[in-house]
Parts: C-alpha cells; sequence; structure tokens
C-alpha cells in the first residue's frame, strides 16, 4: 500500500512516497481502506517541519474511507462500513479540559491519513454521512467540525443572529452554510471581489472587501445599524481581532480558531468588557460533537465547497496551491 512520509526536517520537498504494509487490528481497533483526506493549516505546518514530527511520519490529519477488517471488542462499525476519522481520537465528549484529550492527532502525534490504509482505535473514527463521497467526507473532520462547535456548541446560534465570517478557507465556508441552515444573517470578508461573489452564491447576506473597508468593524455596525454581529468566527488572529471587537454585538461571541494573521497583538480589552462579549478558542471538537454534525448534515444535505482534488504521490503540489491562497473551500486528496 501507498503511503506519504515526511522526512526531517522538514519541508515541502521532503514529503516521499513510501510503500507499507497494512496493519492487522488488534482488540478495540478497526482497519481502513482509505480513499480520500483533506489539506487544513496544520497539516501545512507539520509539512513545513514548523512543529516537530518523529522521522518518516505519515502525515494529514483527515481520513474517509471503508472498514475492511475489525479486531476484538468492536460493535460500532463493521465491514463495508464507510468511515471518517476524527481530529482528536482521545476527545469523546465534554470540554477539551485536560492535555490527554486533544493528544494523538493523526499525522502530528501518530501517523495519519497520507496513507491508503490506516488501523486505528475504532474510537478514532464516525460513520461518515449518508450518500457523501469519500472525498466530501474528508473535508469535515477538522474545517467542518470546528466551523459547527464554533456556532453550535460555543456560540449557540439561534435563527436571527448575526454571524460574520472572514474569509473564503475550508472553516469560514462551511461556517457559512452552518449559519444559513440555522437560519442566520451572514455577513462575509475577503480581499478578492471574484471570492466575496461566490460567497454571495453560497448564501451571504453582505459583502465586505477588507482591502478597500480597512475598519470593517465600523462597516459591520453600520450594516447592522449599530447593532454588530452576534457571533464571530475569527480565523485572522492578531490582526483582525481587533476589528472583531469592534464588530461584536454587546453580549456577542468571538469564535477564535486561526492565527492567520499573527501570533500575538493588542486586544482592545476595555471596548470588549464594556461591551460584555466572550472571546473563546476554539481546537476543531470531541467525537460527540462530530456524530451531532453528521446527523445534521444528514437532515440540511450542506455540500462541502471542494476547489481541487490532487493524488496520492502529489500532495506536495496541493500544498502549492494551499501556500498560494488561490483556493475557496477545500482542496483534498484521491486514492
Amino acid at each position: 500500500m501507498r503511503a506519504i512520509k515526511l522526512t526531517n526536517p522538514g519541508g515541502l520537498d521532503n514529503l516521499k512516497l513510501a510503500e507499507i504494509e497494512a496493519v492487522e487490528p488488534q482488540c478495540g481497533e478497526i482497519r481502513i481502506r482509505n480513499h480520500a483526506s483533506s489539506l487544513n493549516f496544520h497539516d501545512y505546518v507539520i509539512a513545513l517541519g514548523l512543529i516537530a514530527t518523529d522521522d518518516g511520519r505519515i502525515p494529514m490529519s483527515d481520513g474517509a474511507g471503508v472498514v475492511e477488517a475489525v479486531g476484538a471488542g468492536v460493535t460500532e462499525f463493521q465491514v463495508g462500513d464507510k468511515v471518517m476519522s476524527c481530529f482528536f481520537p482521545h476527545w469523546a465528549d465534554g470540554r477539551a479540559d485536560s492535555l490527554a484529550k486533544v493528544g494523538g492527532v493523526p499525522g502530528d502525534n501518530v501517523d495519519g491519513f497520507a496513507a491508503e490504509t490506516v488501523t486505528m482505535s475504532a474510537s478514532a473514527f464516525t460513520h461518515m454521512p449518508a450518500d457523501y463521497s469519500f472525498e466530501q467526507a474528508a473535508t469535515l473532520p477538522c474545517a467542518a467540525l470546528t466551523a459547527w462547535r464554533a456556532l453550535m456548541v460555543e456560540a449557540k446560534v439561534k435563527p436571527g443572529d448575526t454571524v460574520l465570517v472572514q474569509g473564503s478557507g475550508g472553516v469560514s465556508v462551511f461556517a457559512l452554510q452552518f449559519a444559513k441552515a440555522a437560519g442566520c444573517h451572514v455577513i462575509a470578508t475577503s480581499s478578492s471581489d471574484a471570492k466575496l461573489q461566490r460567497l454571495k452564491e453560497l448564501g451571504a447576506d453582505q459583502l465586505i472587501n477588507y482591502r478597500e473597508v480597512e475598519n470593517w468593524g465600523d462597516k459591520v455596525l453600520e450594516i447592522t445599524a449599530g447593532g454588530g454581529a452576534n457571533v464571530i468566527v475569527e480565523v485572522g488572529g492578531s490582526g483582525t481581532l481587533p476589528q472583531s471587537v469592534r464588530a461584536v454585538a454587546m453580549g456577542g461571541h468571538i469564535s477564535m480558531i486561526g492565527v492567520l494573521t499573527g501570533f500575538q497583538g493588542e486586544v482592545p480589552t476595555a471596548e470588549l468588557f464594556q461591551k460584555n462579549a466572550a472571546i473563546s478558542g476554539i481546537t476543531v471538537g470531541s467525537r460527540a460533537n462530530q456524530i451531532d454534525m453528521v446527523k445534521a448534515i444528514n437532515t440540511n444535505g450542506i455540500q462541502p465547497v471542494i476547489d481541487r482534488s490532487f493524488d496520492l504521490e502529489n500532495l506536495a503540489d496541493a500544498f502549492r496551491l494551499q501556500e498560494s491562497q488561490q483556493h475557496f473551500g477545500k482542496i483534498c486528496l484521491n486514492f
């Protein structure tokens, strides 16, 4: 079976195709024939070697495939079931209140899903949404679940809320889709008019080009007649957080997800507490969150937006497209 391995010290030129043997599942484990994966920023950072991993690590946190062998004691899955991975295999439910829950990330702490065969604990998987392709399912475990937890679990959005999403990456597009399915009004920002038009086609109600409107927080207040956004899906980090605080409503919620503009910066704390707003850090979600998300997808029929798919051996090219920021939605591997 084929796999991609990353040799130290990392870098896209150090992603090499290799042959691996299928591993028989032990008690509590399943083996899947993996058919797809999708790219996340976390995977990109791993591939560049900015997060240290073992030499020869198989990268990629997301995967979707078919169960082909079941170990003793496994009752939730059977041979032939279509499954997808969990970003945090040890976080079954509840809050992220221990390091143990957020360990064991595939492609980081253990070998991941840039491989045609994967053997892991059955708790590292859930069933796929009905009628999804493997590529579609592989977009969900990191990006979609992050958006789901940000909106549904932490912010607890309700119909009529105003939700602001930033950009057109995987998390932001899923957040737009989930928010619209929940009956929310969505404001979308981007630096590209072409991407803003695509966000409008997906349901965005108001659009802001942040290259043209530097103080877009004030623009959000203008659009909402001074009320602000009830929920902001914050993927930028330090560079965009001051505008998010400006844009958030009284008693609103900022779901802090990304650090695309930097790891440190000033926070307008006075405005934040005057608004009685909350900021919550979001690192994907639990297995229980994922099961709930799949139920919702089966009901509302959301379709992931996939920009382009690559063969397994072209993973480095897929990452180069990701770093160019020319994509819209998710980039997938299909094998």
